[in-house]
């Protein structure tokens, strides 16, 4: 069965960090791109970072750029969201998601989620 786990999330203060992983039992993982939404209460669920199968290409939301870092291990079938200089406003539930396709922003793009890990920054 398909699954995707999210771990990691917690409670830090603002200029902290947090590391996430998204553990995958996708069959062939390494052919998946693998992205991070995130949603926060009252708020769409929004784009923040994806990785190509390769790894060679990375895509980031703009407000994240600089200071969150997306990789993956493909023998390990794991993918981390390194967030550092967190604020407040990264607040939200942190999803991982896999595409079998090319890699895009939107949520239609990906038919695999995980359940979710909550990032909560403390000012």
């Amino acid at each position: 069965q398909v699954q995707l786990v999210e771990s990691g999330g917690g409670l830090v203060q603002t200029g902290g960090s947090l590391r996430l992983s998204c553990a995958a039992s996708l069959r062939f993982f390494s052919a998946f791109t693998i992205a991070w939404f995130r949603q926060a209460p009252g708020n769409e669920r929004e784009f923040v970072a994806a990785i190509s199968w390769s790894g060679g290409d990375t895509r980031y939301l703009d407000s994240v750029t600089g200071r969150f870092t997306i990789s993956r291990d493909n023998a390990k079938s794991t993918v981390d969201l390194q967030m550092n200089s967190l604020k407040p406003e990264d607040t939200a539930v942190y999803y991982c998601a896999a595409s079998g396709l090319v890699m895009s922003t939107g949520r239609g793009g990906y038919g695999y989620w995980g359940q979710g890990t909550q990032v909560t920054v403390s000012s």
